[in-house]
């Protein structure tokens, strides 16, 4: 399998970087960024799925008290793949030194051999430097890190990306969050409807909404600064993640199918998993924000038809400084006005849970639709300037098993009928976007009016 998507950029100058141990994130190739660490609990992940559905060793079947080091006799263990989509590849057994990567295998093809044909100059000015990442053979892992190494146990997430996008509500939960437990989720092939994994939890706690959001799906995370990676980076001593999922944001990007459009979470969806798989995210979030359970489960096609409240909600910019908003006479067209930023956390997510139909200016207030449950009315209604579009919020519903629907005012459309490529026009970001009220409310009519054949 070809990991050379993986390394193909070279990390920018300005990132933020932080390591997740367990169900996180950490940004480890500049030691100057801070470097936040989240710890996992390990467990049988045999319970997860069985040898024989997957084909690969369990090494997590062990005691919950773990041994603090790996030692070995002769040569390390050998780094082995589980998984790898462009931009997603989880490892076992691999190995830092100094704050650089090491991946033991004889086979040093499938990192080492480039692909760069199809890539952007840019791009393909990025690998990592040989401080970063390399690869060994089991004999020079010997010399390099004796006859032991500190153990990382548990699952990990690594991701490099951009001081950009970290803390950006809509990169954090809808790219970064989402595709890593995406692709971390293919671990359990077997995720119930109403969220139930066997894959491991967090053990510590970790404490705006991005942590607010993280602290509550994962709530027994704990993380580390910069200056404890630096120590362990400093100490002179190697460690080993049992399990590390890395995530690489360009790398994502340069695995696109030509013509495709691209969002980072584009890649991972070809893991196999259960299609249930962000329930658990989604109910962990709703359950602690207080959300009554009967929101929490998929109800039966028949109950939508015959009980189901349905939730409109639009989320208005009008009382934003500047950036994108209505026409104010278009605004005032709309109904059942949500302006989240006067609601607590809590009641954001518990309105965002029992929503039907979330219709907004297209941008960073539809990550809402991150929480509504999937159902055959279930929708998304994105206002653009006329001729404007991107992809964002269109991708990330229809991945959520939802429609979305985008407006040019008097005009709607969904897949497979959307723009080819995104056009960021002028009038795009203003204050003057205008959209047809009527044209909407007749939208959200034919949504709610769906008979049993559901599209």
């Amino acid at each position: 399998m070809n990991l050379s998507a993986l390394w193909q950029c070279r990390h920018r100058r300005r990132r933020e970087r932080f390591i997740v141990f367990g169900l996180l994130v950490a940004f480890i190739f500049v030691s100057q960024h801070d470097v936040r660490v989240f710890s996992l609990e390990s467990v049988k992940l045999d319970e997860v799925r069985g040898k024989e559905e997957t084909g690969i060793q369990n090494t997590f079947s062990r005691p919950l008290l773990r041994d603090s080091r790996l030692s070995w006799r002769d040569t390390p263990p050998e780094t082995r793949l589980l998984a790898h989509a462009p931009g997603y590849t989880m490892f076992d057994q691999l190995y830092v030194l100094n704050g650089t990567l090491f991946i033991v295998s004889p086979n040093s093809f499938y990192v080492t051999s480039r692909i760069t044909v199809d890539a952007e100059a840019e791009e393909a000015k990025r690998p990592p430097t040989y401080m970063e990442i390399r690869i060994i053979g089991r004999a020079k892992a010997r010399r390099l890190f004796g006859t032991s190494a500190t153990r990382i146990d548990g699952p990990n997430w690594l991701v490099n990306d951009a001081t950009q996008y970290i803390p950006h509500h809509f990169h954090f939960v809808a790219e970064v969050l989402f595709g890593l437990w995406r692709a971390y989720s293919s671990l359990d092939p077997h995720i119930t409807p109403d969220g139930v994994t066997s894959i491991p939890p967090p053990r510590r706690d970790y404490a705006s909404m991005n942590e607010w959001v993280f602290r509550r799906a994962f709530p027994s995370a704990s993380m580390e600064f910069s200056s404890d990676w630096a120590d362990r980076a400093n100490k002179g001593r190697p460690s080993v993640f049992d399990r590390v999922l890395i995530f690489h944001r360009s790398a994502a990007h340069l695995g696109v199918t030509p013509g495709r459009p691209w969002r980072v979470t584009t890649e991972d969806l070809a893991l196999h998993g259960s299609p249930h798989w962000w329930s658990t995210v989604r109910n962990n979030i709703l359950e602690f924000s207080g959300l009554a359970p009967e929101w929490l489960l998929t109800p039966d096609p028949v109950a939508i038809a015959t009980r189901q409240k349905f939730v409109i909600t639009y989320v208005s910019r009008q009382g934003w400084r500047g950036g994108r908003m209505l026409r104010d006479e278009d605004h005032e067209e709309l109904v059942n006005v949500v302006y989240m930023e006067k609601l607590t956390r809590a009641e954001q997510f518990q309105l965002s849970g029992r929503t039907t139909i979330l219709m907004g200016v297209h941008g960073n207030g539809l990550t809402a639709l991150m929480w509504m449950r999937p159902t055959p009315h279930s929708t998304v209604i994105e206002f653009f300037y006329p001729q404007g579009w991107a992809f964002d919020y269109e991708y990330t519903t229809r991945a959520l098993g939802m429609v979305h629907y985008g407006v040019w005012n008097n005009i709607t459309f969904t897949s497979p009928d959307v723009p080819p490529l995104v056009n960021i026009l002028g009038g795009f970001h203003g204050n003057d976007i205008p959209v047809d009220g009527v044209v909407v409310a007749d939208l959200v009519h034919r949504r709610l009016q769906l008979d049993q054949v559901y599209d």
